[in-house]
């Protein structure tokens, strides 16, 4: 059962001013501290239940790797408690537990017996551990001559090799190719259907949304948000913006869904409809194949010289199935006064297949929403898609096939 519980939750790393006070702080310690206290991570209170597929996401520096590693035991906490039920196999850091002089048998033979297995176990499990890595003759090589995607592939057989209560992975699968990628993917959901607990660090936007059932934010030491993964990876975005005059915050639309909206609000997206082509009229349910219209009303809060408007198209798991602007097309709005507005058409077929979608907005002054970004919607309008009239088919998209037999 894989369990994880943290109550006020918290590491800080000792910095010293240079290599004497540090040496007489440890000669002397009834002189008192010469060091400072660099708190990577205060006051974290998590929850986690066995069977929950967690991802952990923020900048660079945020403290999710150390909170990793004192969930995994290879840290202590300066204070408060880390509770863990179950047994786990964590991939922190690559090659972490190798030595390079040793040969991949033996390095599997060491990394086994830190997770926990006998030395029979490890004998019994290496054909398999062997087969899944497919590094072929260079089990036998030593570790220096491995390329970094070998030595990925070497520990996440072994770290997997039998199932675990808790699994965690930090970004280390990133390095990967991506065959290997999609083979570690797949069972890592095959342990997560069999009820493994799993903790995730990862800027893959798709595979959070696919795997996991919740999404922690963590920032400057501390928890910023959770919540499912859809709404948290549309705050993370927010948050990581550039941050020149711009804002984020939570709005409930007409249907009660809640909106993130950020961006400096010289420009707003005051209404989204989708129209059917040929009647004009505000639709919720398209058919396959069906020509829409979207229809968005932007405001300039301020006169703007140049305003480009983009949608994006996501299905239920937050993954963009379509997205373009008015950049892009050649359709970038000119010289608008303040309080001006601009009606934005877009024609399109429906070809997606069915299911439920929302509408994310945007405005900005460029094509790629990074020069300044007036507004920001996610959730700004939700659709959902039927198939009437097509053959059954599978994937994403609906592609108009022939068929000839000679």
């Amino acid at each position: 059962m894989g369990q994880i519980k943290t109550n006020g939750l918290g590491k800080y790393f000792k910095q010293y001013s240079g290599r004497w006070p540090r040496l007489f702080e440890w000669l002397m310690p009834w002189l008192g501290a010469r060091h400072l206290e660099h708190w990577v991570l205060q006051d974290i209170d998590l929850q986690i239940e066995p069977g929950e597929a967690i991802a952990i996401v923020g900048v660079n520096g945020a403290g999710k790797s150390t909170l990793l590693k004192l969930i995994a035991g290879t840290l202590k906490p300066s204070k408060g408690q880390v509770q863990v039920r179950g047994r786990v196999a964590a991939l922190l850091e690559l090659g972490m537990g190798f030595h390079p002089d040793f040969t991949g048998r033996q390095n599997l033979f060491m990394a086994g017996q830190l997770l926990g297995l006998t030395p029979r176990q490890i004998d019994q499990l290496m054909p398999e551990i062997e087969a899944f890595a497919e590094i072929g003759e260079y089990i036998d090589q030593p570790l220096r001559v491995y390329s970094t995607g070998m030595q990925v592939r070497l520990a996440f057989s072994v770290a997997t090799a039998i199932r675990p209560d808790i699994l965690i992975v930090d970004e280390a699968l990133a390095v990967g190719d991506a065959y290997f990628q999609h083979k570690s993917f797949e069972r890592i959901l095959h342990y997560k259907q069999q009820g493994t607990t799993l903790l995730l660090v990862s800027h893959d936007k798709n595979a959070i949304q696919s795997i996991c059932d919740r999404v922690i934010i963590i920032g400057k030491g501390t928890v910023l948000g959770q919540g499912a993964p859809e709404p948290m990876m549309n705050l993370y975005n927010a948050l990581t913006a550039d941050p020149h005059g711009e804002t984020v915050s939570h709005e409930s639309n007409a249907d009660g869904h809640m909106q993130t909206v950020s961006g400096t609000g010289e420009a707003s997206v005051i209404d989204v409809k989708l129209k059917d082509q040929n009647s004009r009229e505000a639709i919720s349910v398209a058919n396959v194949g069906q020509p829409v219209v979207l229809e968005i009303r932007a405001r300039a809060n301020r006169a703007i010289e140049n305003l480009v408007c983009g949608f994006a198209i996501k299905n239920r798991l937050g993954q963009v199935a379509f997205g373009t602007n008015t950049a892009l097309t050649g359709h970038a709005c000119k010289s608008i006064p303040v309080d001006a507005e601009r009606c934005l058409k877009f024609s399109f077929v429906m070809n997606l297949a069915p299911g439920q979608y929302s509408l994310t907005t945007c405005l900005s002054s460029s094509e790629t929403h990074l020069e300044k970004n007036y507004e920001g919607r996610d959730l700004a309008a939700c659709f959902e898609v039927v198939n009437l009239n097509r053959p059954v088919f599978a994937g994403h998209r609906w592609l108009d096939t022939g068929v000839e037999i000679e």
